[in-house]
């Protein structure tokens, strides 16, 4: 668990890991913070429920999302790892539901369970974006599905349904690419479609043992707000958009340089500006959502 922020929401967290039906976890947090009380309330739990399974550090300075999420994969010790994030719950069934996946599944590089969405009082919630995700591009599946290769690449980039901190992965796939430094917002896609690429395999299951927390203020809602986030995603995805038509994925190509669900996104955040007066985030909205994709290394997209 990288954290930084909310201690209630992370204190929730860590809770919903020691209420895990399945004994066979450890949870590591990385906290990458100055809140108060914090170290002396992990020592607490770690003198109550062992060492073993409860390990607690404090970064002497602040890392950063990126760096932060890249210093927990190297304390990964064991098969398989899950990076919870500090704001989100596992219902008591997750450990069992992942481990299961994963014991059924050998070959897959990670299992994607259900998730449900949650507010920031903790509450279900279902907001437009995540009905999006799940009736337009998640896969139609009953119980659980492996996916691959150019259909599995065009899924994710025409809309990415994933979320990343309900996933499990083998600790041996997602420690040898790690995140790439120079991504804020997207680098969970990023890891996901290195591997796709690579011709590794997912399992996907529709049973709900996750929740997945969203709430207005966030890293990328604050980005996306200012339109940097969008200046971020648009280079991603014409880099994409080129490594798939290496692969002579062209279907996937097309779908990275069109990038109509996050252009969709940048279009749902100008409302916001003009109310805010967001000249400069307007401007930048605006262009990404209705302008056309840049040409690159040869691309003839128009």
């Amino acid at each position: 668990m990288p954290y930084y922020g909310d201690v209630g929401m992370m204190q929730e967290a860590v809770r919903s890991v020691l209420d895990q039906n399945d004994p066979h976890w450890r949870l590591t947090v990385v906290d990458d913070g100055k809140e108060p009380g914090v170290p002396e309330w992990f020592a607490e739990l770690a003198a109550a429920h062992g060492a073993d399974k409860i390990r607690y550090q404090r970064n002497e300075t602040n890392l950063g999302i990126t760096e932060n999420f890249q210093k927990c994969l190297t304390l990964a010790g064991h098969p398989l790892v899950t990076m919870i994030g500090s704001d989100d719950r596992m219902l008591p069934d997750y450990v069992g539901t992942v481990r299961a996946l994963m014991q059924s599944f050998p070959q897959a590089a990670l299992a994607q369970p259900g998730v449900e969405i949650i507010d920031e009082h903790g509450a279900l919630t279902e907001p437009w974006v995540d009905k999006i995700k799940s009736r337009v591009y998640a896969p139609r599946i009953q119980g659980a599905t492996v996916l691959r290769g150019e259909s599995l690449a065009v899924s994710l980039l025409r809309g990415n349904w994933m979320y990343f901190p309900a996933i499990c992965w083998r600790t041996d796939v997602i420690t040898k690419v790690g995140f790439n430094p120079a991504l804020r917002v997207v680098q969970d896609l990023a890891l996901t479609l290195e591997w796709v690429r690579a011709g590794a395999e997912i399992v996907v299951s529709d049973t709900p043992c996750f929740q997945y927390r969203r709430h207005a203020v966030s890293v990328s809602s604050e980005r996306a707000f200012t339109g940097s986030r969008f200046t971020e995603e648009r280079a991603f995805f014409l880099e994409e958009a080129a490594k798939m038509e290496a692969l002579g994925w062209h279907k996937a190509a097309r779908a990275a340089r069109l990038h109509l669900s996050s252009r969709l996104h940048a279009a749902t955040m100008l409302p916001s500006a003009v109310r805010h007066g967001n000249t400069a985030g307007m401007r930048t909205l605006a262009g990404y959502a209705f302008g056309p994709a840049r040409r690159q290394n040869g691309d003839s997209q128009h």
